[in-house]
């Protein structure tokens, strides 16, 4: 008798445990918002899939499907087919019409059992292998309307079979609730599509007046992108090749491998790796002999391996090219900020989706969508960093490269520029051109190193002495010109005398150098064209050297002045 009653409460225990293991009903509300049934999923793992829908109404029966007790339903690339069961409980005294959604669109077969109006099981057999057609509702989700009886309880059971990442989804909500939340959903992927779109015409235009091949590779690129997320988000699907499960399936391999050899490529031009980071440039170059095959055999080759394989490709590619971009920072490119900034957003958003994929992360609007919103952050800031590569080039095109000053186009250019804000503005303008004296005989004495050497001196003694809105360039050979907008002749000559005196006192390793200075002023020389102003000023220097060197002389057609720094450095 007591081992009779001890069986029959280690039974009742059992029961009861067995009872809580069960995931509880989802209650519908009066007004069903979007929810997700992830906490309400019975699951069970089918390996060799082999079960059948008999067994597993047979296995739930039994309460041998397991609820998920906190786990995510994602269970990355997997050969084994999952089956789950959710039960949805109306406590209203009114029928209840539903929307089920499956919000992850790359599942290869997703099966759907649902009890029509006599109480029959029907099938809905769909997926990414299967035509669209055989969707419930033309959308690019899998969405499932069904009908809720008054104070009942219905149970869904579904089969989720792929070859690629296995995410389950699954959401409920009144139908009116989930048209509103579509058209917002639309209306945001016409921002973000649009988004794209303005990218490439934007840069479009850039790359014909630029024509830096840097351009050609980001447009591939952000095409390749664009046309990635199309296919990744259903959409292609949809409205392209309906009825085309081939294509639905090996466009998303294809354009995942053009989007990293456009991208390698784009990082290697833009970061001139060859140049600044050889070493890593080589293994760019390696993985680029990987991917290329790899895309180009992938229609013909099984598609999980081949989608695995590039999925970790994409992540070793990130990792590569934001190298690049810090070896490039450092090595003094500027515009490789913002494409440094760029890819660093891309390598968090893409490890946040890897670790959605493979199930470490639970699958979520935020997992889901980060690699989209990092992608498309990346592509704004690496348009932004070819903006700033084309002004990099362009003042690269304009400075001198011995002395970092700006050269003579940039003088050419600007000095035209300036005179015509003098008649506009009434703003005096001066202008200082200075010559190193006796400089071919430190050429012919030192060498020509030396004397590069003393240029590179020079230049820099005069960037440190000058502000902005001072321009300073080196003319050519030994020759400096001083571009000095609202400066006055009073004021350029404080500047001029404090050139001579600073070059004369200064140790130049061991060189001794003097400068001879001619100073022009718009005071006195109105209406005067660009090489009439800079002839002025160039006379006034070669007065300063017949007058000794190592002074200034102000040209001026009506007031004859000097400035001559003596050995004390008295004026």
């Amino acid at each position: 008798m007591v081992m009779l009653v001890k069986y029959w409460f280690l039974g009742l225990s059992l029961l009861c445990l067995a009872s809580l293991a069960q995931s509880a009903p989802f209650v519908i509300e009066q007004e069903q918002q979007p929810a997700a049934l992830t906490a309400n999923l019975r699951l069970v793992q089918d390996p060799d899939q082999k079960l059948s829908f008999t067994d597993i109404l047979s296995l739930d029966q039994n309460q041998l499907l397991q609820p998920l007790h906190g786990r995510s339903p994602n269970f990355g690339f997997t050969g084994a087919a999952y089956w789950a069961a959710v039960t949805l409980h109306n406590p209203l005294p009114v029928q209840r019409e539903l929307i089920l959604r499956q919000d992850y669109p790359l599942i290869d077969r997703l099966d759907f059992w649902y009890l029509d109006a006599s109480d029959q099981w029907q099938q809905v057999a769909t997926g990414d292998r299967r035509p669209f057609a055989s969707r419930m509702l033309d959308l690019r989700d899998f969405v499932f309307p069904v009908t809720l009886p008054a104070n009942a309880n219905r149970t869904f059971y579904f089969r989720f079979a792929s070859e690629g990442a296995l995410n389950i989804g699954l959401s409920v909500s009144d139908p009116t609730v989930f048209l509103s939340q579509l058209a917002l959903e639309q209306f945001l992927m016409g921002i973000y599509y649009g988004g794209f779109l303005v990218l490439v015409i934007y840069n479009l235009f850039l790359f014909i007046a630029v024509r830096d091949r840097a351009y050609v590779y980001y447009m591939g690129y952000a095409i390749s992108y664009g046309l990635y997320f199309g296919v990744h988000n259903g959409i292609s699907f949809q409205y392209v090749w309906p009825g085309s499960p081939w294509l639905a399936n090996q466009s998303l391999v294809i354009l995942l491998g053009m989007t990293l050899i456009f991208g390698i490529q784009f990082a290697r031009t833009f970061c001139s790796s060859r140049v600044l980071a050889p070493r890593t440039d080589r293994l760019a170059r390696g993985l680029l002999y990987i991917i290329v095959p790899l895309t180009v055999i992938s229609p013909f080759v099984s598609y999980g391996p081949t989608t695995l394989s590039l999925a970790l490709l994409t992540l070793v590619v990130a990792v590569l090219l934001l190298a690049v971009g810090v070896i490039s920072l450092l090595k003094g490119s500027l515009s490789a900020r913002y494409f440094l900034v760029g890819w660093a957003s891309l390598l968090i958003c893409v490890i946040v989706y890897m670790l959605k994929t493979f199930g470490l992360i639970p699958h979520n609007t935020i997992t889901h969508n980060a690699f989209q919103f990092g992608a498309l952050l990346e592509m704004v800031l690496l348009s932004l960093a070819l903006g700033a590569r084309v002004n990099e080039i362009q003042k690269r095109g304009y400075v001198d490269p011995l002395t970092g000053l700006y050269n003579r186009g940039y003088f050419d250019q600007r000095l035209p520029r300036e005179l015509g804000n003098v008649t506009i503005t009434g703003a005096p303008l001066s202008l200082l051109v200075l010559d190193i004296d006796h400089f071919k005989s430190i050429n012919d004495d030192y060498g020509h190193a030396r004397g590069d050497a003393a240029l590179q001196a020079v230049g820099r003694l005069i960037l440190r002495l000058v502000r902005k809105p001072v321009v300073a360039c080196r003319y050519g050979g030994e020759e400096f010109a001083l571009l000095m907008p609202r400066t006055d002749c009073q004021a350029a000559q404080v500047v001029a005398e404090r050139l001579v005196r600073e070059v004369a006192q200064t140790d130049f390793d061991g060189l001794a150098l003097t400068v001879s200075v001619g100073l022009a002023s718009s005071e006195f020389s109105a209406d005067i064209s660009a090489p009439e102003f800079f002839e002025l000023a160039d006379r006034a220097l070669y007065k300063a050297k017949r007058k000794g060197r190592n002074r200034y002389v102000v040209a001026d057609t009506s007031i004859a002045n000097a400035g001559v720094i003596l050995s004390g450095g008295n004026v």
